[in-house]
């Protein structure tokens, strides 16, 4: 498998926004092939640390290669991001100064059609970032009923034809690659020019779906702040709507005082603001960007700094 070239989905915002130092330790808890991970490691040489994290143990394997040149100053595990705080304590950390997260797929994953990410390369209906564990987007797609399926394309992918979809799904079981089951949704939906892929919304869904990725996100929030040391930022770059207004109204909540009701004289609740939002609006990738790497379009980063 060869290394990965490409220069990571808001590369520099990313770097700007956590201003890694030398001496500073940090988590990259989705370090896919390691491109953010070797910025913030050269942004705080040469004495900054940085701990990698990832559920697929390919991208493991490519960050360590990406990151052999930095020796000691660079450790990856395989884990979940979720895991980062028993993580950070294994190498002996108490707290970190900044933490990133990159949601959803990488491209390290996108080219391998035998992980079944996509819908333009032949592959099984896999699509578990960590093929050693949990149930494969095959599961869903031939077994659940056809009401859960529509329920998850509908929630996870906002799928408007997500009832006709499932209806077809389970009409042409058992479907066994992706490419069969891109086809089924196109021919359903109907091939628009110049438009998204007819399947985008449902190999998204199914995705989100294999993985928990929602539920990990939210559990993985706080814990994310409670590790930041004051003064520590916290990066978050989501490519989904979804995971986008879940980390927005996140922020939105811990950079406010009290949370009682304006009817509420007295405030009851005690609730007192833990972050700063660096910038109220998320930072979106340039047209530029956008020009050269096609996936980065729906990127959206946001950038909490703890009080």
């Amino acid at each position: 498998m060869g290394q990965l070239t490409h220069v990571p989905v808001l590369f520099k915002e990313v770097i700007a926004g956590l201003q890694p130092r030398a001496g500073g330790k940090y988590i990259d808890g989705t370090v896919g092939a390691g491109g953010h991970a070797e910025g913030i490691l050269a942004a705080s040489a040469p004495s900054g640390l940085l701990l990698g994290l990832d559920r697929d143990p390919d991208a493991v394997l490519a960050a360590n290669r990406r990151l052999a040149s930095c020796g000691a100053r660079a450790t990856v595990m395989h884990a979940a991001y979720v895991e980062m705080a028993r993580c950070a304590q294994d190498l002996g950390w108490e707290s970190v100064d900044g933490i990133l997260l990159d949601l959803g797929v990488s491209s390290l994953q996108f080219e391998q059609g035998k992980r079944g990410f996509s819908f333009v390369r032949e592959g099984p209906l896999d699509m578990r970032f960590d093929p050693s564990s949990g149930m494969t987007a095959a599961e869903i797609v031939n077994r659940w009923p056809q009401n859960e399926i529509a329920k998850v394309l509908s929630e996870l992918g906002e799928e408007r034809q997500c009832k006709k979809i499932a209806r077809a799904l389970v009409q042409a079981r058992p479907i066994e690659s992706t490419l069969e089951l891109a086809r089924i949704i196109a021919e359903e939906k109907g091939a628009k020019k110049g438009k998204r892929h007819a399947a985008t919304n449902t190999f998204q869904a199914l995705r989100i779906a294999v993985n928990g990725e929602l539920d990990i996100l939210k559990d993985a929030l706080p814990l994310a702040l409670d590790i930041l040391a004051p003064g520590g930022r916290l990066a978050v770059i989501a490519f989904h709507s979804l995971e986008d207004r879940m980390v927005k109204q996140m922020f939105r909540r811990e950079s406010r005082g009290c949370l009682c009701s304006p009817e509420q004289i007295v405030c009851v609740c005690g609730h007192r603001a833990s972050i700063r939002e660096v910038k109220r609006r998320p930072i979106k990738p340039s047209s530029d960007e956008v020009t050269r790497n096609r996936r980065s379009r729906s990127a959206r980063l946001r950038i909490a700094e703890k009080l």
